[in-house]
């Protein structure tokens, strides 16, 4: 702030320049659903302690009293629900940097709980009970455990008596120490992406600007993750069991500017073609291939009519220009199929002596392609 802003300038007063006079629920929620999307996690407040909803507890500092002058959230949902089948969610951080409360409580080593008491705990039954979001998204509980929040009583009323009780999803931030061993979905942390096969469901919850999860204004090109960069992180998420989360960064008018609109359509362009081995899929018994690199894997079972059998997807971050594609770990049956996604014809291959494949790859002219980045190939009936 203080190389970019006069002097006098706080925080607070970024609020009267927030005007998001181009805040269009209904386009936001039309990209995100182009985009192939199963959900959203909207960040309902932040850090700072604002609220895109009118809180009964954030008297002047909420996009109602000061700012926009609407209630940002309960647009986007409306406009998500009647217009997609997307599923809505919010994110809410727990603390807030400069409320005197929580200031308080922290210098007593949170052996009061004003702020708990008083801001957070009846924050998030108010969003619950106003929206109905299907996924709680914590943040911000580092500082304290989960006794401090009152987390094991709010997510007994969210799981037991909430109006989402049968249908809500929440993450593993809810105290010091619960990250990662605790909670519906886990995190990890941000930009969590282990590339092996976990024991529990996670997501890789990361940002297509490499250096930021809000919008900077002097973002460059090159600090945008390509198309290519993003789906092989995607695949590699998915073939490891967990789901991708991309933050999306928007000024302060409110706007998607063109570079997320076009990672977002990009992806669903992708989908549409690759989705198959995306959506609904499961882990296989390998993640990635020991022979070619840039090779990962995903399954599914009973595709062929018979529970017992595998279809196997395998994605390639590069085009087989030799013309063959070899695979260590696929084991043919007698009846295994070999496709390529998004195109017509089955595909010829030989098996090695024990286990794998070579695929012939015909060559195909680049404007025939199904799609121009990370290419699947569906396996069939696989004895592994």
């Amino acid at each position: 702030m203080s190389k970019n802003y006069k002097p006098d300038f706080t925080y607070a007063d970024f609020a009267k320049d927030f005007k998001a006079e181009f805040y269009n629920p209904s386009q936001w929620v039309e990209i995100f659903n182009s985009s192939g999307a199963k959900y959203i996690v909207f960040v309902s407040k932040h850090h700072e302690g604002y609220t895109n909803w009118p809180s009964k507890y954030s008297f002047s500092w909420n996009s109602v009293d000061v700012g926009p002058n609407q209630d940002i959230v309960g647009k986007l949902m409306n406009a998500t629900r009647e217009k997609t089948n997307l599923r809505f969610g919010l994110y809410h951080s727990m603390y807030e940097w400069f409320n005197p409360l929580y200031v308080a409580d922290k210098k007593s080593g949170f052996k009061t709980q004003d702020f708990v008491n008083q801001k957070t705990l009846p924050e998030l039954y108010e969003i619950v009970n106003r929206y109905k979001p299907e996924i709680v998204w914590s943040d911000g509980d580092w500082d304290a455990n989960d006794t401090y929040w009152r987390s094991k009583e709010y997510l007994a009323w969210l799981y037991n008596d909430s109006p989402v009780k049968d249908t809500v999803v929440v993450n593993d931030r809810w105290g010091r120490g619960v990250m990662c061993k605790h909670g519906g979905v886990y995190t990890c942390g941000d930009r969590y992406d282990p590339g092996v096969l976990q024991k529990h469901k996670w997501v890789n919850a990361m940002t297509i600007d490499k250096y930021s999860w809000g919008f900077r204004r002097n973002a460059r090109l090159q600090d945008y993750l390509t198309i290519e960069e993003l789906l092989q992180t995607f695949v590699t998420t998915v073939s490891c069991g967990g789901n991708m989360l991309m933050n999306v960064g928007p000024p302060s008018n409110g706007h998607i500017t063109p570079i997320y609109e076009e990672r977002l359509r990009q992806m669903g362009a992708w989908l549409k073609v690759n989705g198959e081995g995306i959506y609904g899929s499961l882990p296989w018994t390998f993640q990635n291939d020991t022979l070619t690199p840039g090779v990962w894997y995903t399954m599914k079972k009973g595709s062929s009519g018979d529970s017992a059998s595998v279809t196997v997807y395998a994605f390639t971050f590069d085009w087989p220009g030799s013309g063959k594609l070899s695979l260590a770990v696929p084991q043919a049956s007698a009846v295994t199929v070999v496709t390529l996604l998004g195109r017509d014809g089955n595909l010829d291959y030989t098996t090695h002596s024990t286990r794998g494949i070579n695929i012939k790859v015909p060559a195909i002219p680049v404007n025939k392609m199904p799609c121009q980045w990370v290419w699947c190939f569906k396996i069939s009936a696989v004895t592994n």
